[in-house]
């Protein structure tokens, strides 16, 4: 675990993080976002963030070492797409019981797991995760993995970011640390060009980096790889010989972008594809930085070219909106670049951002979004299940865009409702993506159900006031009512 414990120091010391910068060494060394105490890893453990990092490198077999619970509850728990090789959703664990713990048959598990992926489907590597109970009897994962990977001639990696090491975002700066460790780097490519860049921290969720492809590929950009979304390990394995790289999620995969940069020379820029104005940057920045590497500078006309058409194409699109989402309040319970990048969209269009949360954004997200808001009081670090459900049912937002752990809260509050993360059904990056998300926002807010189920119920109403003799029984008035009512139901959905 010393090594580990040394891991996780160098990953807390980030220089490229603008909340370490300026501190003293001694201030410094408590890193530019405090790791979570074990058993408070709220929104995953560390070997949860891992996995969401690297099981999106469709080709590899990804197993685990651990009893069969810890994969059963990472297995697949991100919309990640992939265009080809299906052997990233087989599950692969060790599966260790009571009886390995106590004879310490941990290892030699491991190592006969790790034999029997080779026969059975030989990947072209197998990433090994630890987990809380093989760190805490000491099975040494790296120890193994070399010596399998010498055995059996394949790439197997060991990934040490067991979940109690603090929180998933530690373990996507692991996940990181282990590719740049073990993998890339480890190939040479025989068709590297002045074209080619690497797009860190985009998952692919129902597809988006799909959505941004097609545009790179008419300006006749390569993607190398893209880390770690339908990727391929071999793309992984030469991605140092890009020439630039564009960062998605900087709170997720920043020490990768910084030290691909100090290692090969890979100049990056962290951008968003949410959204015309953000898409059409994040083109022009991909430009520049190729450019600045040697491409040839026709390429930049060659960008604006196709930003002002698909600009146009995407705005005659969304005419079709505007008139019906004008001034609609939207409340964001998302974080990351979405917390930025996503307002941003929304207010191209003229919507109203009633708050936004920044529990996951990092102190650039929190700048831009200063800058787009113009007041920081539209920014909550977290607010609580009971203060989302007032607001809601107070009617201060119209819609809520969250992930699905807070859906109950707006449906309780009859308050419409869209999914933006990654259990999403719908793509959202890119020109068509944020015409998209415009459409289901529109569908949402506009659906007819919601005037219905704001109504109140027919038995809440109050019963028709029947005058009657002093002394007489209230039967009669409560048959009359009744029959009122029936006869209602009745034109209204048709005899039974």
């Amino acid at each position: 675990m010393s090594s580990l414990s040394a891991k996780i120091q160098d990953v807390f010391n980030e220089p490229a993080c603008e909340r370490n910068r300026g501190k003293d060494a001694k201030a410094r060394k408590e890193g530019c976002s405090k790791p979570l105490t074990p058993g408070a890893a709220a929104g995953g453990c560390a070997f949860d963030g891992a996995k969401i990092v690297l099981q999106p490198i469709t080709d590899v077999a990804h197993l685990v070492h651990a009893p069969l619970a810890c994969e059963g509850n990472s297995w697949d728990n991100r919309g990640a797409a992939s265009s080809g090789a299906t052997l990233w959703r087989t599950s692969f664990t060790t599966d260790l019981t009571e009886l390995d713990v106590v004879m310490g048959q941990g290892e030699r598990k491991l190592f006969k797991a790790i034999r029997e992926i080779k026969e059975a489907y030989a990947p072209p590597a197998i990433f090994v995760y630890s987990t809380c109970v093989t760190a805490l009897i000491g099975d040494d994962i790296e120890a193994v993995c070399k010596r399998a990977g010498e055995k059996f001639g394949l790439a197997v990696v060991p990934v040490n970011a067991p979940g109690l090491a603090g929180s998933k975002n530690l373990g996507n700066k692991l996940a990181a640390e282990a590719l740049l460790d073990h993998v890339i780097g480890t190939v040479e490519p025989d068709d590297a060009g002045p074209y080619d860049i690497n797009i860190l921290g985009e998952f692919n969720l129902s597809g988006e980096f799909w959505m941004v492809k097609p545009l790179l590929d008419r300006l006749g950009i390569r993607v190398r790889a893209c880390i770690p979304g339908d990727a391929r390990y071999l793309d992984v394995a030469s991605a140092h010989r890009a020439r630039a790289a564009m960062l998605v999620c900087s709170t997720a995969l920043i020490n990768l972008a910084r030290k691909m940069e100090e290692r090969w020379d890979i100049p990056f820029f962290e951008g968003s594809f949410y959204g015309i104005t953000d898409t059409s940057e994040a083109l022009r920045n991909i430009a520049e930085l190729l450019v600045r590497k040697g491409a040839d500078p026709e390429i930049l006309n060659r960008t604006q070219t196709l930003i002002a058409v698909e600009e146009a194409i995407a705005w005659r699109k969304l005419e079709a909106y505007r008139r019906r989402l004008q001034g609609k309040r939207v409340l964001l319970n998302t974080g990351g670049v979405k917390s930025w990048s996503i307002v941003h969209a929304l207010m191209e269009i003229g919507m109203e951002i009633v708050g936004t949360s920044v529990k996951k954004s990092t102190v650039e997200d929190k700048e831009r979004i200063n800058q787009i808001l113009k007041d920081d009081n539209h920014m909550f670090e977290q607010m609580a299940a009971r203060d989302l459900y007032a607001m809601l049912s107070e009617h201060k937002a119209d819609i809520m865009l969250s992930g699905g752990r807070t859906q109950f809260i707006a449906l309780k509050a009859k308050t419409p409702w869209l999914d933006i993360n990654q259990e999403r059904q719908h793509p959202y990056a890119g020109y068509d993506g944020i015409v998209e998300l415009v459409r289901q926002i529109d569908l949402a807010i506009h659906n007819p159900i919601w005037s219905q189920v704001r109504e109140p119920a027919p038995w809440d109403c109050q019963p028709a006031v029947v005058d009657e003799p002093p002394g007489t029984k209230s039967e009669t008035a409560t048959l009359h009512t009744v029959q009122e009512f029936t006869a209602t139901m009745a034109d209204d959905f048709g005899e039974c």
